[in-house]
């Protein structure tokens, strides 16, 4: 029989954070080792902490010893969001059994916190990632279909353990059909588990309702040739070693002057710029794949002055293309302008990290209390309207959100 009369503060505080981590899919499959760098009494990062990048060196032929400089870069995890869920309920609500308010009131805010959440990890993923496979506006229909995102990764030297698809729920249904052991979950379970799909090329498969739709910019009104131009069309890793997303600057012409446009996210290749294998450095057969990282409109010319990732580097310990373009090169766009897609996800579970750190009590507040549950931290704060016997109640958050290794992620569209 359920019992009145039990809602306390730290009831209320724990059902709310048990709702908000069982809805929770994406934040449950990044890297969250980085989180213990903030907050706490002994660790005074403040809300930015650096992330050294991997250390990568070059093989010699010979006996004579060629000793390499260790050159480390570092980026940046910021602690930039405060989230949360605000409630409001009168004094009678409280009287309720905690399953009736904790499903009727609670659960509703925690769900919408958690896909809040989910999305600025999804976001991120994609607008960070600059490996793009199939073909723009293709559901994934077919195995064959997929596994061209773990065929990039495994050309890019990409760890093959803890990899991790997440599928737009289209992507999901068009290939359902050659899930074998598909199953249906009870509902009652976390949205973790509910999201599970079987195994796939040693890829843990989810299915999210949070997958990115991005929409391209409308890079010019008759798209005939665009192409790179300028000068300083490559850079050294000294250079971009510690920019955020491994970026540097250049040029594209061929826009509509003035008016057209390019989007944060939006994929591109340059003529004759190939991908070359980050251990071997041997050149591959596909081009390197460049991201927009911010939104630009061409200017009078019709030239976009962008931010593109990831750096051109060619020579030395992080090479990223087979030869530096030559100005003039074609540069072609994935998909069309001004259209929208559907980006389905493969990655590494390491590409991205995650930090929820706990946020600190108000000073001054009736009740505050701040929960953590398996690495994940709430705050609810009380509040309370003497003249209207209506309580105030605030659930927040601190997010940081970073993929410091975009080169492991790659959008997948069907062929």
């Amino acid at each position: 029989m359920a019992t009145n009369t039990l809602l306390t503060n730290d009831v209320i505080l724990k059902y709310g954070i048990m709702h908000f981590f069982n809805n929770l899919v994406a934040s449950k499959v990044v890297n969250r080792d980085y989180e213990a760098e903030f907050g706490g009494a002994s660790a005074k990062n403040g809300e930015t902490i650096r992330i050294a990048r991997p250390i990568r060196g070059v093989v010699r032929t010979g006996a004579a010893m060629q000793a390499q400089d260790i050159t480390e870069g570092r980026t940046a995890l910021t602690i930039a969001t405060q989230f949360g869920a605000d409630l409001e309920f009168t004094t009678r609500d409280l009287t309720l059994s905690v399953d009736d308010f904790s499903n009727r009131i609670l659960k509703p805010q925690m769900i919408r916190l958690a896909n809040y959440v989910d999305d600025l990890i999804v976001t991120e993923l994609t607008n960070q990632s600059y490996n793009w496979v199939g073909t723009a506006g293709n559901v994934i229909d077919a195995a064959a279909d997929f596994f061209k995102g773990p065929e990039r990764l495994d050309n890019l030297g990409v760890a093959t353990d803890s990899r991790i698809g997440l599928l737009c729920p289209g992507d999901y249904w068009g290939l359902a059909g050659t899930l074998t052991g598909l199953y249906l979950n009870d509902v009652a379970t976390s949205a973790l588990k509910r999201a599970k799909l079987p195994m796939m090329g040693n890829v843990d498969m989810y299915m999210s309702q949070n997958v990115l739709s991005h929409t391209n910019g409308a890079w010019a009104a008759q798209v005939t040739a665009m192409a790179i131009t300028g000068t300083g069309l490559s850079t050294t890793y000294a250079a971009a070693k510690d920019t955020q997303y491994f970026v540097m600057s250049t040029q594209i012409n061929g826009g509509t002057a003035s008016t057209g446009d390019v989007n944060k996210g939006d994929v591109f290749t340059i003529s004759g710029v190939f991908a070359v294998n980050p251990i071997t450095k041997n050149t591959q057969d596909f081009l390197q794949q460049f991201v927009i990282q911010a939104d630009v409109t061409a200017d009078g010319s019709g030239i976009f002055s962008v931010s593109i990732a990831p750096a051109i580097i060619t020579s030395g310990p992080y090479q990223t293309v087979s030869a530096a373009p030559v100005a003039g090169s074609a540069v072609v766009f994935k998909g069309s302008p001004g259209v929208t897609y559907k980006q389905s996800l493969c990655y590494h579970k390491d590409a991205a990290t995650l930090a929820m750190p706990a946020l600190q009590k108000p000073q001054g507040a009736a009740w505050a209390e701040s929960r953590t549950y398996e690495g994940i931290s709430l705050r609810l704060v009380q509040g309370y309207d003497l003249n209207n016997d209506v309580s105030g109640w605030r659930f927040d958050g601190l997010i940081g959100v970073l993929a410091h290794n975009p080169g492991a992620i790659t959008r997948v569209s069907g062929t």
